[in-house]
């Protein structure tokens, strides 16, 4: 008999357990985790291919979670002590992260590298987060030791790999008593570069927005959590760690990596789900899965989604174009479209703010592009419409408004700023009162997000800092990049939009574009198709750029960075394709 036929199997965590189920309705997050590790529902981690490799309980994970508190205590870590974590996805930084919040001290996740880039890049990524949130130390993977270990030396903060970390000493000794009104973490925006933000959230905070988020997707018996989304991203650190522990779900976890190199790994994970599935993704996660089936005969043979029962959208603006294709791509594997569940949120409010009810899966509203930028309607053009997509409804708790010039709150369909007042907004930016005040007014947190109410639901439109503005005429980038989109050849995010400024010091719009396309007559022809493309959408004349593929910047958690593309562009570190000069 061979050695591996003597190994026992290794078994997940159950979908079921007799423990009774409550609605992350605990005081702490610390007594949340006290209360799932009481049962046996918990973590489990995956190879690349959605091979378990690691079964990790609740209850074990609270045990190596009290430990590391005592690791810390012993190193003079004391209540309010910020301990940054590089977020990888794996038991070392859940019980990290979990220890940090038992000992009092502030968890500070930071991101892992991405494909864009490179070390330079990262190193300074992490070090100005690092000089923001002012740590004692960082805890990171052996394998980002050199990168991570710069990082640290800049800040002069001490720099500690979690393998070192995790063999020390863990004397006992009491633990302190934390309190609802206790800061319980910190969390960075995906996009924080150059000026990041450190948002600081209660304990009474996360728990109030993860119970509404409960509520509002409904948790029920046999419901399996499956997530790819980075833990460094407030939708995978809250949504998909700490909601489900709150909670008391169990979850399977594919590291985003091999997501990105194996994206029909996660549909393979959630077919093998014998409960009800919830698994949430930004729409480019959808895309991409629909794009790798080849053929359709083999969607039924190798998946089966007819028991996924919450698609969570949301991270970014959300495609219906993009979630028909996907229904389409699936459909043949039972996926049913009134299973996705549009959302919207960001980290200032926790998490969630709107969730769509279940069951009403993508709604959308047609509105004429005239409206969306509040221009007037120029009749000597054909009337252009944008699909918006229903974002849902407020989670418990949760006040939305929409707001004009002044303040003035706006009635149904009437876009305006986004505004949301709740227990979950968050208590301040970490050590910059300036930036929280102009955000935070009476209570109300100013999103920064455009959009407009109806029915009591929520339409999101765009961001206003992205929205160019020229000559007094408002365009959102999002319409010029999905129009460019709709010419053959190209994927989402393969375009960027933004203004530039011109020699003679006119704003136009700039339009960079992955091109594929190797023949320089045939470069030519394209970036004519686009500015005839950009000249239909705005009515005036645009600098095009075709650039190489993956050019364009993201930031950690995926998304299109149309700041940083900007910025690259203008500092000449991306370097477009050289044209043939037209005869």
């Amino acid at each position: 008999m061979t050695d591996a036929k003597l190994q026992p199997q290794l078994l997940p965590t159950p979908n079921d357990c007799t423990l009774v189920r409550r609605f992350a309705d605990f005081t702490t997050f610390g007594e949340a985790l006290d209360y799932a590790a009481s049962g046996c529902r918990g973590l489990n981690f995956h190879d690349p291919r959605g091979n378990l490799t690691r079964a990790y309980p609740y209850a074990e994970l609270r045990r190596d979670a009290l430990a590391t508190a005592r690791r810390l205590i012993a190193r003079g870590v004391v209540p309010g002590t910020r301990v940054a974590l590089v977020a990888e996805t794996g038991p070392d930084f859940a019980a990290l992260f979990c220890g940090a919040i038992y000992a009092g001290a502030w968890p500070v996740p930071l991101p892992l590298p991405t494909s864009f880039g490179g070390k330079d890049n990262y190193i300074d990524q992490l070090a100005v987060q690092l000089q923001s949130s002012d740590p004692a130390m960082l805890l990171y993977p052996a394998e980002l030791g050199e990168m991570a270990s710069a990082a640290a030396a800049r800040q002069g903060c001490e720099g500690i790999a979690y393998e070192a970390f995790m063999e020390e000493a863990a004397p006992d000794c009491a633990l302190p008593a934390l309190d609802p009104a206790d800061i319980c973490y910190l969390q960075y925006s995906s996009g924080s570069t150059r000026f990041p933000h450190g948002v600081a959230v209660t304990h009474e905070a996360l728990l109030n927005n993860l119970a509404g988020h409960a509520h509002a997707m409904k948790f029920q018996e046999g419901d399996r959590a499956i997530s790819w989304l980075p833990w460094y991203h407030d939708m995978g650190l809250v949504g998909c760690f700490l909601s489900p522990i709150a909670s008391q779900i169990s979850v399977d976890y594919l590291k985003t990596e091999d997501f990105a190199r194996r994206p029909l790994a996660w549909l393979d994970m959630i077919s093998r789900n014998k409960g009800t599935s919830l698994s949430y993704s930004p729409t480019f996660g959808y895309d991409i899965c629909a794009r790798r089936i080849s053929s359709q005969s083999h969607v039924a043979e190798r998946f089966d989604l007819s028991r996924w029962r919450l698609a969570g959208n949301g991270a970014d603006m959300i495609r219906p174009d993009v979630m028909q294709s996907f229904v389409n791509a699936f459909a043949a594997a039972g996926f049913k479209a009134s299973a996705f569940v549009p959302s919207y949120g960001l980290a200032e409010a926790t998490l969630a703010v709107t969730v769509m009810p279940p069951g009403e899966g993508i709604r959308v509203e047609l509105v004429e592009e005239e409206r969306l930028t509040g221009s007037p309607r120029d009749l000597s053009r054909p009337a252009r419409y944008r699909a918006i997509v229903n974002c849902g409804k407020p989670v418990r708790d949760m006040d939305v408004e929409i707001r004009g010039e002044g303040g003035k709150v706006k009635s149904d369909h009437q876009i305006g700023k986004v505004w949301c007042r709740g227990p979950s907004v968050m208590h301040s930016y970490f050590r910059d009162p300036e930036a929280t005040a102009e955000c935070l007014v009476n209570g109300w947190l100013d999103t920064g997000d455009m959009g407009y109410t109806a029915d009591g639901y929520l339409f999101i439109v765009g961001r206003a800092k992205d929205m160019i503005i020229i000559n007094g005429k408002n365009h959102w980038p999002q319409d010029i990049e999905w129009a460019v989109e709709q010419l053959p050849g190209f994927h989402q995010g393969d375009i960027a939009a933004f203004s530039v400024e011109t020699e003679n010091g006119e704003e136009v719009p700039a339009v960079l574009v992955h091109c594929r396309v190797t023949d320089p007559e045939e470069r030519r022809k394209l970036h004519d198709e686009i500015r005839d493309k950009v000249r239909a959408i705005t009515g005036m004349n645009c600098v095009v750029e075709l650039v190489p593929p993956r050019t364009l910047p993201r930031t950690s958690s995926g998304k299109l960075s149309r700041a940083k593309a900007k910025k690259l562009y203008l500092s000449g570190e991306i370097e477009p394709y050289c044209l043939l000069e037209a005869a």
